[in-house]
């Protein structure tokens, strides 16, 4: 039999795709990620957050919504889509989501997962069809999120509680997620700040404007963080195999 071509399939996606190891255990099909990437494009640190993913038995797709643009080009259209709650971006995440279910490796189930801006995309996917599991990493919830989240797929947030940009965050979607009935694990750690589990600002001379800003990485925050997504899509994305 021929294997799937996975080389379409990353080309299709017009980014970075991760794709599992085939073992004993997981030898495939998996349940496929769309993978969000924060404001600063798709850049080493997300593709690291993809193959973190795969490596745990995830079909990961990261598409590049700045389409090879920088992030400073990008940035004004792609947060104005993301307010309008419609455009490009949206489109072009839906037609990734689409393409992953209908690929021979992958089991047809399909999650998002974002990071800050991508966090916010995240969220806003979580109430449309189409997605069994969103993760939304200190991304933006919006006023009316009860409303976004209507008939929504589990979710599964993580925000810091140094994290300037969004003060309250994490009570206000749990609350929301509890009146709209939606399965959901949100947690908020203390110490951690924005961006706690990307390793953008470790090696970075601008880390200590960073720090004061409330952004920086967080090791226990941030593994603690991974471990509840992976068991949560484990949860939301895995189905038993029914032999035919």
């Amino acid at each position: 039999m021929t294997p799937p071509d996975r080389t379409v399939l990353a080309d299709q996606v017009g980014g970075y795709l991760a794709t599992p190891v085939v073992t004993s255990d997981r030898p495939g099909p998996w349940p496929g990620v769309v993978l969000v990437h924060d404001a600063l494009g798709l850049g080493d640190d997300m593709r690291e957050q993809a193959d973190w993913l795969a490596a745990a038995g995830y079909l990961v797709a990261v598409p590049d919504l700045y389409g090879g643009r920088s992030a400073v080009r990008c940035l004004k259209s792609t947060f104005t889509q993301l307010s309008r709650r419609q455009g490009p971006a949206f489109d072009r995440l839906d037609g990734v989501r689409a393409t992953l279910a209908r690929h021979p490796d992958c089991t047809g189930r399909v999650g998002v997962i974002g990071y800050c801006m991508g966090g916010g995309f995240a969220l806003l996917l979580a109430g449309r069809p189409g997605w069994s599991a969103a993760s939304v990493n200190y991304g933006p919830v919006p006023d009316d999120v009860e409303d976004v989240l209507s008939g929504a797929c589990p979710v599964v947030a993580s925000f810091g509680g140094r994290d300037r940009a969004f003060p309250g965050a994490a009570q206000r979607l749990r609350a929301a997620a509890a009146a709209a009935g939606v399965p959901a694990d949100v947690a908020e750690y203390p110490d951690a700040r924005h961006s706690f589990i990307n390793r953008i600002s470790v090696a970075s001379p601008l880390t200590p404007v960073l720090k004061v800003a409330g952004v920086g990485y967080d090791h226990d925050a941030a593994a603690d963080a991974k471990r509840r997504i992976l068991r949560f899509f484990d949860e939301h994305l895995r189905v038993a195999v029914t032999p035919g």
